[in-house]
């Protein structure tokens, strides 16, 4: 093991070393480089199959969506735009849906490695569409109360995970709120990475209106985001509206824009200056604060390093430092897509 380590060090030219006992060569070499890779892939078969599943990523994006309208914004950067002006956004079932192909594929495109999230029109969201979806919840099949049950509670995991889809997409989402954020639309920008709103927005758990406890996300993630249960707790029993400073002042949002325009461009710039960072070293990031949100600090602390006794071995971690020596922007070094 002793001989093996400066090997490895020699090589981080190569890029990621794919396992920490695979000593590489002292001097770059690109086809040694993919013959690793294809290995750890399960040899040209298992490099296919990537391949082909980043294409059909990229296809399904270029192919579009029912109600939601996503555009490469700057390089590395796509935006997402909720797409139903003339309903206010209202979430239907196409939408739910939807959700979860957009951004499995956003999470599979190399391509894209930052994301902004806004809404067409007056409004971000008027939440949950009633018209649309009230039937679908109300006339549950089953020939028994506990199919019933059984089959409700499946479609509600369905609807989680139309959200638990930005946390589990590894590269950061940005949501740009202007107007009203309602229900629903509370749930999904608190599934976010970060989140930024206009002087117009205001921000209403509204579930409890309608007859029903938030199931989607705000009561699980918003008490960690704001970190004032009674806050979280006066929001949900009373369906009360907050307004934009009371959101930056709880800690729901972190800045607050003079308008949609200002909103959306500011949004797209700090979209843009994360994306020119190191993808291994964002989106590694964005695992480990997650992780560290629902674990203790001990586990999180033997997950990093685990995680990064493979991630330090990256390229990117020498591109940087040379160009912090050489005092150049980080933004001026090339990284290869993840």
């Amino acid at each position: 093991m002793a001989a093996v380590a400066p090997r490895l060090l020699r090589g981080l030219s190569l890029g990621p070393v794919l396992s920490p006992w695979v000593p590489v060569p002292p001097r770059p070499c690109p086809v040694l480089a993919v013959t690793w890779a294809c290995a750890a892939l399960g040899g040209l078969p298992g490099l296919r199959r990537l391949m082909a599943t980043e294409a059909a990523a990229q296809e399904r994006l270029r192919r579009g969506f029912e109600t939601l309208r996503v555009r490469p914004e700057r390089e590395h950067v796509l935006h997402v735009q909720l797409h139903r002006p003339d309903k206010r956004n209202a979430m239907n079932g196409a939408f739910w849906r939807e959700m979860v192909e957009c951004f499995q594929a956003i999470a599979q495109d190399s391509s894209c490695r930052a994301v902004v999230i806004s809404g067409a029109g007056k409004v971000f969201s008027a939440g949950l569409d009633l018209m649309d979806m009230g039937g679908e919840l109300l006339m549950v099949e089953g020939d028994d109360l506990a199919r019933k049950a059984w089959n409700l509670r499946r479609k509600i995991c369905a609807f989680q995970e139309s959200f638990s889809v930005l946390e589990k997409c590894p590269k950061p989402v940005i949501v740009a709120v202007h107007g009203a954020c309602i229900g629903a639309g509370v749930d999904l920008i608190c599934a976010c990475d970060i989140r930024y709103c206009s002087q117009d927005a205001w921000f209403q758990v509204k579930e409890v209106d309608i007859g029903l406890a938030a199931d989607v996300g705000t009561l699980q993630r918003l008490p960690k985001i704001v970190g004032s249960q009674s806050l979280v707790n006066e929001l949900a029993f009373t369906a009360r509206k907050m307004m934009a400073p009371e959101a930056q002042s709880c800690g729901l949002v972190s800045r607050v824009f003079p308008d949609k325009g200002s909103l959306v461009q500011a949004a797209i710039a700090v979209a843009e200056a994360i994306a020119a960072r190191s993808p291994v070293a964002v989106q590694g990031t964005k695992e480990n604060l997650l992780y560290s949100r629902d674990h203790s600090v001990p586990d999180s602390l033997r997950y990093m390093a685990t995680w990064n006794m493979g991630m330090l071995q990256s390229q990117d971690v020498v591109a940087a430092a040379q160009a912090a020596m050489d005092r150049k922007d980080p933004e001026s070094v090339p990284f290869s897509n993840l």
